[in-house]
């Protein structure tokens, strides 16, 4: 038993449809949540800059002991090096090789589909991953830059005409590949899933990177005999002002937040990370 929390970053608020999961699949752990909202996004930059700014995510989780560190940013797992993540001295899993995992049992016709920000679909980090567990299988990636503005302004509606445009526009192409599995390679998306779903007429498999990289979680501090039996507890912390975090979090989570969220200055810690 370990009652340290977990650690859960993203460069924005998509990472909470991870915290999501993880709080359903483990209801009694403590988890840490940051949110780099001042320097939101990620998927626009540059790869060294997104690997700064992740590591100093990363850094901000350590200085609160935790015992796990999730990176619920596909952009920020797919810009990671292992060299880098081998440094962190915490066990550590981004969502891009959980995601990977699962795609891989579920594709039939070995197409799979990878949709994300700029950044994580030029990295090729999810066809290496893809690959190196089935060299066999096709891969097929398209960037999604207005997804994430279109979710956090709340275009998220089934029937939502502009993000269905949107959506038809980047996914009509993908279909004609044929794939049969699609990751949503970024945890904003999961959100639009019924959006995507309808436009692949139910006949691909959706892979959720969030539920992923959580069910990975369960299952390496089940396997370390590291779960918790604490109260569940969620602290919140953000690079930018809290106000409208809590309103727009209840859409990433389902639910009404609940907990104080406390801004932190990231450049504060950026020497730790370097």
């Amino acid at each position: 038993m370990d009652n340290r929390a977990i650690g859960i970053f993203d460069s924005g608020l998509g990472g909470l449809t991870a915290v999501k999961e993880l709080r359903r699949l483990l209801p009694n752990e403590h988890i840490i949540y940051f949110g780099d909202t001042g320097r939101v996004p990620y998927g626009s930059r540059g790869r060294a800059i997104i690997q700064k700014y992740a590591m100093q995510d990363i850094a901000f989780l350590k200085q609160h002991d935790v015992k796990l560190i999730l990176a619920a940013c596909g952009t920020a797992s797919s810009a990671l090096t292992p060299q880098q993540t081998d440094c962190i001295g915490i066990p550590y899993s981004g969502v891009v090789l959980p995601s990977a995992q699962a795609a891989c049992a579920a594709t039939v016709s070995g197409r799979i589909g990878v949709i994300g920000t700029s950044a994580t679909v030029r990295s090729g980090a999810y066809g290496r991953a893809i690959r190196s567990i089935r060299p066999d299988v096709h891969v097929f990636g398209n960037a999604c830059p207005l997804f994430v503005p279109l979710v956090e302004n709340g275009f998220i509606q089934p029937d939502n005409e502009i993000t269905t445009k949107v959506a038809e526009q980047y996914l009509l192409p993908m279909r004609k590949e044929q794939i049969d599995v699609l990751i949503l390679g970024c945890t904003h998306y999961p959100l639009i899933y019924s959006i995507i779903d309808r436009i692949f007429e139910s006949k691909v498999t959706l892979i959720d990177p969030g539920r992923e990289v959580a069910r990975w979680a369960q299952g390496y501090l089940a396997q370390h005999g590291l779960l918790g039996e604490g109260d569940g507890r969620c602290e919140f912390y953000v690079s930018d002002s809290p106000e409208g975090f809590t309103e727009t979090a209840a859409l990433f989570m389902g639910e009404n937040i609940k907990s104080d969220v406390t801004q932190v200055d990231i450049d504060a810690i950026s020497e730790l990370a370097l």
